[in-house]
């Protein structure tokens, strides 16, 4: 017997319902893992509240997490008990002290990262990876405009990308969270409840605009984003914090300058294992270089879940959010 966050109807936090659950043995191809660490992530309210599909109730949601193998299912040869392993990647089922996952959708640890740091980097570390080494591969001397520069994933992104000699436009909601940006890279902060970011990337490019937007706010920013692009930018609409993207006459894109949009999502870039462990691999290199450290700002115990999204949906949150088994 263990316990885990169930939800057995979709709606606000308070569906959450902390509980004892059976879990069987790990079956061919899987490994059962005990959770250190759970990542928070807004994925996690897609599902909770129904945006996403999550299958039949009750269900488990959550996609990342860190943990020890404590035993392994038929045919699983490259781990075994005792190895320390991280995922971010379905199935769901992340908010609980113990699960059974498929073995190849584990990456073992390196002994430089810890299982806090890796619970709360590997969904919006390789988020960032493919954002900016795949989707849309930034060089050196750009400058780019990244939405919610202060999240998790913006963190991540504005310390990567000052690595690779880019420079990151941030929008932020609040003096206190520009503050943050900066500290982790972000060359320029545009507060939006204050300013029109529209019109201040135009100032800072000189009116020029960016070659890549990085959006995962969505409904509130969708097309004034498209209105800081460069003829030939890239939109890329990877969230939908404020809800999802109304339609939109795609004439609109030759209209801005034949623009390019694209809806990815982390699990399509690492659906393949060797994706996945090139990913990890990678996001693991620029950790243990110093480059990209990991801000964990919030904790809670997995059993208080509920006001954990209560403060990621009133985005009272900054950088990463781990929830303690």
């Amino acid at each position: 017997m263990t316990k885990a966050v169930r939800l057995y109807d979709h709606g606000g936090p308070e569906v959450f319902v902390w509980e004892d659950v059976d879990l069987p043995s790990p079956g061919p191809g899987e490994v059962r893992l005990k959770h250190a660490a759970v990542g928070l992530n807004y994925i996690d309210v897609y599902h909770r509240t129904g945006l996403y599909p999550t299958g039949e109730p009750p269900v488990t949601i959550g996609l990342e997490a860190a943990g020890t193998v404590q035993a392994v299912g038929e045919g699983v040869e490259e781990l075994e008990a005792g190895m320390r392993v991280a995922y971010a990647s379905p199935p769901i089922g992340s908010y609980a002290q113990e699960r059974n996952m498929p073995a190849d959708r584990l990456v073992r640890l390196p002994d430089g990262i810890d299982d806090q740091t890796a619970a709360a980097m590997m969904l919006q570390g390789m988020t960032v990876q493919y954002l900016i080494r795949r989707t849309y591969r930034v060089k050196a001397g750009e400058t780019v405009l990244f939405h919610a520069a202060a999240g998790g994933v913006g963190l991540i992104a504005c310390q990567w990308l000052k690595a690779l000699g880019v420079k990151v436009i941030g929008t932020v909601g609040s003096d206190e969270k520009a503050e943050l940006a900066k500290a982790y890279g972000c060359t320029h902060t545009i507060n939006y409840r204050d300013e029109d970011f529209v019109a201040k990337v135009k100032e800072l490019t000189h009116g020029v605009g960016v070659p890549v937007v990085y959006d995962s706010i969505g409904k509130e920013t969708f097309e004034r984003s498209l209105d800081c692009l460069q003829p030939l930018g890239t939109m890329v609409s990877f969230g939908n914090a404020s809800g999802p993207v109304d339609a939109f006459d795609l004439g609109m894109l030759a209209a801005k300058g034949s623009l390019f949009v694209t809806r990815p999502s982390l699990m399509t870039y690492t659906a393949k294992r060797a994706d996945l462990v090139a990913s990890a691999n990678e996001l693991f290199e620029v950790v243990q270089s110093g480059a990209v450290k990991i801000e964990i700002n919030q904790t809670y115990p997995l059993s208080e879940t509920a006001q954990a999204h209560r403060d990621l949906e009133a985005r009272k949150t900054t950088g990463s959010t781990i929830l303690l088994p």
